[in-house]
């Protein structure tokens, strides 16, 4: 049986107009993608990472490409109820698709 798994990131996102062009950013990550308008940029951004997440992952370089960039384990932060300082075009979401074949005999090791 296949199931689908989707977990997403919430990425921090860059736009700069450069001439006819609009550049969109995930620095923390050196992902970088490019669009006639702003949406386009984001749309095509998030396409590169998503792809980026899949072949770091299918290479078995996730988790040392996340090292490198400075990310870490840790506890979640708490919800704050504060009023957030950025606003939501701070920020994209970046589907990371997965897809898990489960049979009797297949186990996680973890």
């Amino acid at each position: 049986m296949q199931t689908k798994i989707i977990l997403s990131a919430k990425l921090p996102l860059k736009l700069i107009k450069r001439k006819r062009w609009v550049v969109a950013s995930c620095t923390i990550l050196d992902v970088h993608s490019q669009g006639e308008t702003a949406e386009k940029a984001k749309k095509n951004l998030i396409e590169a990472l998503t792809l980026f997440f899949i072949s770091c992952f299918e290479r078995g370089t996730l988790d040392s490409v996340l090292k490198q960039c400075g990310f870490s384990t840790g506890t979640a932060l708490p919800i704050s109820k504060k009023k957030q300082r950025t606003t939501p075009q701070d920020y994209i979401k970046v589907p990371i698709p997965f897809i898990v074949e489960q049979t009797k005999q297949t186990r996680c090791h973890a």
